[in-house]
């Protein structure tokens, strides 16, 4: 049963957030996306997500081995057009190559540890992060992490279902939502540069 009056938003949540799933947030339906633990349609949800991307003072893309390594056909052309996004937000990357914890030292300037996500976001006072080919059990584990310690806007870009722990998730996701996506970043830019 879904609690109207829970949303998943920026925190710090505090150490132990409740997991969005067992407050009631539902992964969307085929054409739809998640927000702060509603779900839209996918262009409202595209359009929300350039507009943060584009009022950050700090985005940062956070890819995953699923886009990092070239590992089936497609993938670096996904990983290009994630890049031209990039690009076009003004936004650093900081890779997740894997999921081993890195101890006893990590240096989060250009690696996150995903067991310690949160100690990335703060180091690099990071106020919008975007996840992108993060397998999905450990992106929504770092997704609460960051949720639970920090106010950084959390946005997942999924291939598959999409995540009920980031602020805005889209589903099914590939090369054509990352253009345009570039597209909204653009024209954004754009109507604020007049």
């Amino acid at each position: 049963m879904r609690d109207s009056t829970y949303k998943v938003a920026a925190g710090p949540e505090g150490y132990l957030p409740p997991a969005a799933a067992v407050m009631g947030v539902e992964l969307p339906d085929p054409g739809q996306a998640i927000m702060e633990g509603e779900c839209v349609d996918q262009d409202t949800a595209m359009k929300a997500i350039a507009s943060k991307l584009v009022s950050a003072e700090n985005p940062v893309f956070f890819p995953g081995p699923l886009i990092l390594w070239d590992w089936k056909p497609g993938v670096a052309e996904k990983a290009a057009a994630l890049k031209d996004l990039a690009e076009a937000v003004g936004a650093k990357m900081i890779p997740m190559p894997d999921y081993r914890p890195k101890y006893p030292m990590i240096n989060p300037a250009i690696e996150v540890n995903p067991n310690h996500p949160n100690l990335t976001i703060v180091h690099n006072k990071i106020d919008v992060c975007l996840f992108i080919g993060v397998h999905c059990h450990y992106a929504n584990i770092a997704l609460k992490i960051i949720r639970g310690g920090t106010d950084c806007y959390t946005i997942a870009v999924c291939a598959e279902a999409g995540h009920e722990e980031a602020m805005i998730s889209l589903r099914d996701a590939g090369i054509c939502e990352l253009q345009r996506l570039r597209e909204l970043v653009i024209e954004l830019k754009g109507g604020m540069s007049r």
